[in-house]
């Protein structure tokens, strides 16, 4: 027999570029890493000054290109600058009529002041040739038409919009815009107004005030909120310059902000709890920071990655928007985990026990005694779970799927701008609007016709078309214009519905069918283009990739977390209570908005469809935030597990002692998100409440019960692995201590059978058959060593056996305990799992548990689960003595 020195004598082995190993440098140098981290926030600021403006544009809109977008190519190309409008006026008076000299003269007066606005291209008025269609029924009211360049500066519509503003009420005149730019402007502002306020104004208040609560001290709440602020800043920075080759949409600033706050903070919350832990059980600083970079840092690590996945979905979306709000997302994950690999162990090193001043009286001392215990209630709310896990989990259950029940009336549209407040000036010129003339006459359709003009059955299919529109009363067809070009006629049709409203995509629909049928057999194409077939071709896109996006980032969260926890069981579990939550958040979107139950009481809109990019924006969200508590909880559940052998113990201790954390994270993620839906556009109210329930209802009946009674459901098998994905890498999530873990029903003579040379013997030289049989026998005992021999199986059917045979030796505390494994024929998982929980359990007292290890498969075990790395071994027990 070959003679190895014992694991804990020999030197430790190079370590890769991980989390300790980057705390281990932090920590040597604190004050050099803090400064490198001041000097990234300068140049993130300075980047953000410079560049940010430039790398930013209003405009959104899918980079595909569907039938709409098509339309308007041909339109560009072969009509320029035909447009009909991209502005109305609404001039209106209540005593005089558009016969009236005074009432020509104010509307003269007012179009040469537009006109003299330096992006105006045209403004027509009644009183030009053709002008009779422009005046309403009652002669009180009539439009001007206004033409602007194309994608004007924001400042010039402001002068639009101001010059219209000043000329409102004066001389007894009623003067109101509405149209494409006023109501993106709109949107814009409002947009903006309705996102500090629930960043700035309401969300990070409330998440300090959170963070008080759940820390008790001034200090160390702090410290999340200055984590949130630095990856803002750097991220912000970083997206500025992306933005010089890549142009990003105005909301990546809002998105970058809100997810910087969201997962800055609970970055920070798990991080700093477990080091508080780690010292309150007696760890110096170094040794707690140490600790805590190889258990909650590695799960921060695992959950950001997961983050990033989910938002990856978002890039196959053909949608310019959500696109950007995927980087900005991205950027300010990868620079929080950075920042909790790095700058977070220098500043707790440099802050030292400074992190529990200023106490806040009664609540501080409270949270202080109890950090890293099990909660009472949690405890007592997972035990009440866990002994009656089939009936918690059908009762847990029935409610989700009753909450996401309505989602099967789910449909995707937009609230248009009907939904903007009325204050605005785009709102107040859409209701004047309407008064008097078609709801749609600032947004047409335009049904092109690419083919010869003069040609006669074009001509004919032409009429026909004009015809049955004629019948359907969704088109005004009797104000239709038309257009011709080379090889080119445009109809422009305006609609009497909003151009995101159900009605106006069902009436789209309608007319693709029967231009469709009425160019039959012609020389001719027709595309229906404008924006209300615009939105209607974006729904669609939406409806047809959400599947797409879903799938992708299942799949791909399956993956990360099969490699994380080396098991299918768990991914598969974690997958499932996901999609429960997002199904509910789903559900109870539709019920609010859609149907209007309780929409009165939370004082928000009432909508006939979810705005479109909303159910996208939520599921990639929730699920990397959702992901972020799986991974903690579950690796606290595994390294518990790995202490003690028991999948019941290790659920309790886990989610009694997380319980708290987690609902303070995902309060913090609900208080941002709710100051979202106190704002005034339906979209963002929406995202709020969607983001703020859903987290609610993960946080508590996911985690404390459906995960809990699920895992209690299924007991061991919960890290099962199949034989033929042994080859997976070991990663590792829980850290070193806590590596064997992963072994999740590794059988050792499978292993051996299927990847070394030789087999591993089913039966060792001078040992009983295995078969679940395990003989304890102790060969030495004195006051500093026990010898301990195993012989047979160490198993799951043996492992609580030798636990109740060992027990009576630790509490004799010896200085060391030696289990020879040189005679046992067949190590699984649970039996690894016992062995651990030895080791710890000595270590813990300042003890040692050595293993004597002898047969090639037990050897290759140990090494490829990383035990051999976590233990303490030898091959030869003289080299003890």
């Amino acid at each position: 027999m070959s003679t190895q020195t014992s694991n804990v004598d020999r030197p430790t082995q190079r370590q890769g570029l991980g989390p300790r190993r980057l705390a281990m440098y932090a920590t040597a140098h604190p004050k050099r890493v803090l400064a490198v981290w001041a000097l990234l926030a300068i140049v993130g600021m300075a980047a953000t000054s410079g560049f940010l403006a430039s790398a930013l544009t209003s405009d959104s809109g899918v980079t595909s290109k569907p039938e709409s977008l098509r339309a308007q190519d041909l339109i560009d190309a072969r009509l320029p600058g035909s447009d009909a409008l991209d502005e109305l006026v609404v001039v209106r008076s209540e005593e005089l009529t558009v016969r009236d000299s005074a009432f020509g003269a104010k509307v003269r007066a007012l179009a040469e002041q537009l006109r003299r606005q330096p992006e105006v291209r045209r403004v027509g008025t009644y009183l030009d040739r053709g002008g009779a269609i422009l005046v309403s029924g009652d002669k009180h009211a009539t439009l001007l038409p206004v033409v602007m360049a194309d994608e004007p500066e924001m400042t010039s519509v402001d002068d639009v919009v101001g010059a219209i503003e000043r000329a409102n009420g004066t001389d007894g005149f009623a003067v109101h815009i509405t149209g494409e730019n006023t109501i993106g402007r709109d949107f814009t502002e409002v947009s903006e107004q309705d996102l500090q306020k629930g960043e700035m104004q309401f969300g990070l208040p409330a998440a300090l005030i959170v963070l008080v609560l759940v820390f008790g001290t001034l200090v160390v709440a702090a410290i999340p909120l200055v984590m949130a602020i630095l990856s803002i800043v750097v991220a912000m920075g970083l997206i500025a310059v992306v933005g010089q080759a890549f142009e990003l949409n105005v909301f990546v600033v809002n998105m970058l902000v809100a997810m910087g706050l969201a997962l800055g903070i609970d970055y920070s919350l798990f991080i700093v709890s477990r080091l508080r832990e780690e010292r309150h059980h007696g760890a110096s600083t170094r040794d707690a920071i140490l600790i805590v970079a190889g258990t909650a840092t590695r799960a921060v690590v695992f959950s950001g990655c997961a983050f990033v996945l989910a938002m990856l979905g978002m890039f196959l979306m053909p949608d310019a928007t959500l696109r950007s709000l995927a980087v900005g997302a991205i950027a300010v994950a990868l620079v929080s985990i950075v920042v909790a690999l790095t700058f977070h162990p220098a500043l707790l090193m440099v802050l030292g026990d400074r992190v529990d001043r200023l106490r806040v009286p009664w609540i501080g001392k409270r949270i202080a005694d109890t950090m890293g215990e099990e909660g009472r209630f949690w405890g007592g709310a997972v035990r009440a779970v866990v002994r009656r896990p089939g009936l918690s989990a059908i009762v847990a259950s029935a409610l989700l799927l009753a909450a996401a029940t309505p989602v099967l009336g789910l449909k995707l549209g937009a609230a248009g701008p009907s939904s903007l407040p009325d204050s605005t000036a785009g709102k107040q010129g859409l209701i004047a609007l309407e008064r008097d003339f078609p709801v749609g006459a600032t947004t047409p359709v335009n049904t092109v016709i690419d083919g010869p003009v003069a040609d006669a059955r074009v001509r004919r299919a032409i009429a026909a078309l004009r015809a049955d529109l004629a019948r359907d009363s969704a088109f005004a067809a009797q104000a239709t214009t038309v257009q011709r070009g080379p090889q080119i006629t445009a109809l422009s049709l305006p609609m009497t519905a909003d151009s995101a409203s159900e009605r106006a995509t069902e009436a789209i629909d309608r007319l693709r069918d029967r231009a469709a049928s009425a160019f039959a057999g012609t020389r001719a194409t027709v595309l229906v283009g404008g924006i209300p077939a615009e939105n209607r071709d974006y729904f669609a896109m939406v409806s047809g990739n959400l599947p797409i996006v879903i799938a992708f980032v299942l799949a791909l969260s399956f993956v990360l977390l099969t490699l994380a926890f080396r098991s299918i069981v768990v991914p598969a579990t974690a997958i499932a209570v996901n999609l429960l939550s997002v199904g509910a958040a789903y559900g109870l979107l539709v019920l609010v908005f859609v149907e209007g139950v309780g929409a009165d009481v939370f004082g928000f809109g009432q909508v006939e469809r979810v705005d479109a990019w909303v159910p996208v924006f939520l599921f990639s969200v929730l699920f990397g935030l959702s992901m972020d508590y799986q991974v903690f909880l579950l690796s606290r559940i595994r390294e518990r597990y790995t202490l003690t052998g028991s999948t019941s113990d290790g659920i309790i201790h886990g989610v009694s002692s997380t319980a708290r954390l987690i609902t303070g994270a995902a309060l913090i993620i609900v208080v941002v998100f709710t100051g979202f839906a106190t704002g005034e556009l339906v979209a963002f109210q929406q995202m709020g409440f969607g983001v703020a329930v859903a987290l609610l209802v993960d946080a508590t009946i996911v985690r404390t019960v459906v995960i809990p009674a699920a895992m209690q459901l299924l007991g061991d098998r919960n890290w099962y692995l199949p034989r033929w994905l042994a080859w997976l890498p070991n990663v590792n999530v829980e850290g070193q201590p806590a590596a064997v873990a992963h072994v999740a029903q590794f059988d050792a003579a499978a292993y051996a059978e299927h990847v070394a040379p030789e087999p591993m013997p089913s039966r060792s030289r001078g040992a009983p058959a295995g078969n679940g049989h395990l003989r304890v026998t102790v060969e030495r005992r004195d006051a500093d060593r026990v010898t301990v021999v195993l012989s047979g199986d160490l198993d799951i059917s043996t492992g609580e056996q030798f636990a109740e045979q060992l027990a009576p030796i630790e509490q004799q505390r010896p200085a060391t305990i030696v289990i020879d494994l040189r005679h046992t024929g067949f190590v699984d998982s649970a039996g690894l799992g016992q062995l651990i929980g030895a080791s710890t359990r000595a270590r813990a007292e300042h003890r040692r548990v050595v293993l004597v290890t002898g047969p090639a498969a037990i050897d290759r075990l140990l090494a490829t689960t990383g035990a051999a790395e976590a233990l303490d071994t030898t091959t030869d027990p003289a080299t003890l003595d």
